[in-house]
């Protein structure tokens, strides 16, 4: 093995996995077009119809992204009147984030999206589960 095979693109661990975050991002795109959303913005709404409110931390947290990303994706949001955004009373610092009832409304439109996105995807089930597990782990350790 050479000096610079280390260098190489073929060998980068890292270069898979951005290639397929891209190309997957891109699968989605025709699925929430007809939804009216981006990617973020879908992943910050399945965090609201799980949870129905939350705070902009506590979102940014589960979505690893930072409030300069999450802030304009947010008021994107509620200008079409899925989420309201207010000040907790208690601390008002803390912005909470609420789904709309028509931002309920939408997650009867978007139950399709997984099951769209599982038919792009040329992994057995098994392989799948094994994906994330690794994915899930290597996040894990990068955010410790």
């Amino acid at each position: 093995m050479g000096k610079y095979d280390c260098l190489k693109i073929e060998n980068q661990l890292c270069f898979p996995l951005y290639a397929a975050s891209k190309e997957m991002v891109k699968q989605y795109k025709p699925f929430l077009d007809e939804l009216d959303l981006t990617y973020t913005q879908y992943i910050a709404m399945m965090i609201l119809w799980e949870r129905g409110e939350t705070n902009v931390k506590e979102l940014g947290k589960c979505l690893y992204l930072d409030s300069g990303t999450l802030t304009p994706l947010l008021k994107k949001l509620e200008a079409k009147g899925y989420i309201v955004r207010a000040r907790s009373k208690e601390d008002e610092r803390n912005v909470i984030i609420r789904i709309t009832e028509a931002g309920e409304a939408l997650k009867d439109r978007a139950v399709k999206v997984p099951e769209q996105m599982g038919k792009c995807m040329a992994l057995s089930p098994e392989e799948a589960a094994q994906l994330y597990i690794l994915l899930y782990k290597v996040l894990g350790q990068m955010t410790e």
